[in-house]
């Protein structure tokens, strides 16, 4: 009886193609904003060569290709080229580039690569590439707990998440301005004045501080200023949210636009966080509900050794928008999914207990993940929650 094959999974935890090291031409590229330091392993040559290019992608491609002729010199016939680097400011351009042109291409999570635990080590892009070097290689082998790498996003994929982050940081603007004008309204002794207004920025001039003088016009100035920009970034936000609407309202039954369709039917879940949850996790292919946890980093980090056993609270090592936008919508989950077992989950483990509310709002913002990324996946709508008819 034959025994069966065992199913695996590519969690980017190790690689699953056999290494052959004669036919394989490795190289690890470290890179920063004046130049790459490139290091191989070419199959044949004793030494391994260290080179150091300006940010050139065809130098690089230039340097594998001559790397691989050495190695052909030697009676090695590569039929491999592996080339990883850290992800960073760069992005994921690179990889891509490097897929078109034939060359296979990882993008390796910085924190995944063990370093010495030394209080002071020695730190240079020399060191940083051997250590990158050795975890690549174990990754290359199969071997777990080398490094880990990341999914290379296509150029479109990476464009979807643009409008929601756009927005982010327009919202943290406008909240910015409005801060500092009211601070100097408070400056001034000016109480009762709402700078949200459209008209704010023509009353400013009517406005008296405490002794019956006008706003200083340095001052004035300056809050017209912030006032119209505040008027620009409003505008802006606007725009994005339109321009959203209207592409979900022309996009096609599946993909990524029908999850936002179907998770803002979730009454308490808008078109905004809806859309941040799909193109930052849930359009993702993601292994199991484990891995949806982890990558939000909502699930905890266990300290544990000989008899002490405690929990240093959240790893915090996942998408930190995720993260937030699910603490906040568990929060408000709470007031809009009262019937939801999900949200009687919470109030009978808090009934006796208030003061593990805060604690116990990040254990059901990770329920509440995993229960949304069902949904969007398979259709399965979480026990008691109440849906809005579909349009």
């Amino acid at each position: 009886m034959t025994k069966p094959k065992t199913k695996t999974v590519n969690d980017f935890s190790r690689c699953l193609d056999p290494l052959d090291m004669d036919a394989t031409l490795i190289a690890v590229i470290e890179m920063s904003q004046s130049s790459w330091l490139v290091a191989g392993i070419v199959p044949g040559v004793e030494r391994e060569p260290l080179k150091k290019l300006a940010i050139d992608e065809h130098a690089l491609l230039n340097l594998l290709r001559r790397w691989r002729a050495e190695a052909e010199k030697q009676g090695h016939r590569i039929t491999r080229i592996a080339v990883a680097f850290e992800a960073g400011p760069d992005g994921f351009w690179l990889a891509r580039w490097l897929a078109a042109q034939g060359v296979e291409a990882h993008v390796i999570h910085a924190s995944s690569v063990a370093v010495t635990r030394e209080h002071r080590r020695a730190k240079t892009d020399r060191l940083d590439t051997g250590l990158l070097k050795r975890g690549f290689l174990g990754w290359l082998r199969g071997e777990r707990g080398h490094c880990k790498t990341v999914a290379v996003p296509t150029l479109a994929e990476e464009d979807a998440k643009r409008p929601s982050r756009e927005r982010e940081k327009l919202v943290g603007e406008a909240s910015r301005i409005i801060t500092r004008v009211k601070a100097a309204f408070v400056r001034l002794g000016i109480r009762g004045f709402n700078p949200k207004l459209k008209a704010a920025a023509m009353r400013l001039e009517t406005l008296r501080t405490p002794e019956d003088e006008p706003i200083p016009p340095n001052t004035l100035a300056a809050l017209k200023r912030d006032l119209e920009r505040h008027q620009i970034v409003k505008k802006q936000i606007r725009e994005i949210e339109q321009t959203r609407l209207d592409v979900l309202t022309q996009a096609p039954e599946k993909g990524p636009h029908a999850m936002v369709r179907l998770l803002a039917r979730v009454i308490g879940v808008g078109v905004e966080t809806a859309d941040m949850l799909v193109q930052e996790v849930l359009s993702r292919t993601m292994r199991d509900r484990r891995a949806v946890g982890r990558y939000a980093g909502l699930t905890g980090s266990p300290d544990e050794s000989g008899a002490k056993r405690r929990d240093k609270g959240l790893a915090r090592s996942g998408n930190a928008r995720v993260r937030h936008g699910m603490i906040q919508l568990a929060w408000r989950f709470l007031l809009f999914q009262k019937d939801s077992a999900l949200a009687q989950w919470y109030r009978q483990r808090t009934a006796d207990a208030p003061s593990m509310r805060k604690t116990l709002i990040v254990a059901l913002a990770r329920k509440l993940l995993i229960a949304l990324w069902r949904l969007a996946r398979d259709g399965v709508v979480p026990e008691g929650v109440r849906m809005r008819p579909a349009a």
